[in-house]
């Protein structure tokens, strides 16, 4: 007789209502309940409202929501197109350096009648991964780095000279020889039949009879625009003193 009165002080109970049956059909098809069912069912007033309730709820929540998912779905969807490839290929980067082991890796100097550029060029970068040097999309001929695609592209390169003083240079020429012009060119070449400067750089160096070695590096690098098969190329003065030590001469490019 105890547990009947129990089952009974439980069945009255509103907690009974919402175990007979599961609420999720129940909120579902609270707007399709017939009338008759609804006088039918004990528990009807007791689901009727929580169910209301909770779909009001609900709908609160996603209306206080929706700016906040919109936004982020708007963020997600730029954020997406930014990552899109701007055309067949996505990213474009070199890095040169230079290769001591290799002999002539400059050109002879180039006479201005061929309408080359100034200077030599350097024709024998080191670029198969040894060290730090690496091709990313971008292909190099006879020291020339081939622009695959057309954009904004920041272009670099240093360039490391090294003098040896000859020991058995006469001292008194050796302090009155003249002071020796260092240049660096970074040169475009497209279809037009000469190079187009990009960039040059130069200083004037005068070492001292005391000094066994003359160093000096000249570094520079800017953001130009490319086209298609364009090749851009570096040319120095004074080649016979360039030292093409890999931490120290290199050259590169990258898109941005």
């Amino acid at each position: 007789s105890f547990l009947l009165q129990l089952w009974d002080t439980y069945s009255k109970s509103g907690i009974a209502c919402l175990t007979g049956e599961e609420m999720g059909n129940f909120i579902q098809n609270l707007d399709l309940i017939e009338s008759e069912d609804k006088a039918a069912d004990p528990c009807w007033q007791v689901k009727w409202h929580l169910g209301k309730l909770i779909k009001k709820m609900v709908s609160r929540s996603y209306e206080e929501n929706l700016p906040a998912v919109n936004g982020e779905r708007t963020l997600m969807l730029s954020h997406t197109d930014e990552q899109q490839p701007r055309g067949p290929i996505n990213r474009i980067a070199a890095h040169l350096t230079g290769n001591s082991n290799r002999k002539n890796s400059l050109s002879p100097h180039i006479d201005s009648s061929l309408r080359r550029g100034s200077g030599q060029k350097i024709n024998n970068w080191e670029s198969s991964r040894k060290g730090h040097s690496f091709l990313y999309n971008v292909e190099l001929r006879n020291g020339e780095l081939v622009i695959p695609q057309a954009g904004f592209y920041y272009i670099y390169s240093q360039t490391y000279f090294r003098f040896r003083e000859n020991e058995n240079e006469d001292s008194d020429l050796v302090q009155g020889r003249n002071p020796k012009q260092l240049v660096q060119y970074v040169y475009k070449l497209t279809n037009y039949p000469e190079p187009i400067l990009l960039m040059k750089s130069a200083r004037t160096s005068c070492w001292s009879k005391k000094a066994e070695y003359g160093l000096y590096s000249i570094y520079q690098g800017g953001v130009f625009q490319l086209k298609r098969d364009d090749r851009i190329f570096v040319s120095v003065s004074n080649g016979d003193i360039v030292d093409m030590d890999k931490e120290a001469s290199f050259f590169g490019a990258f898109m941005i």
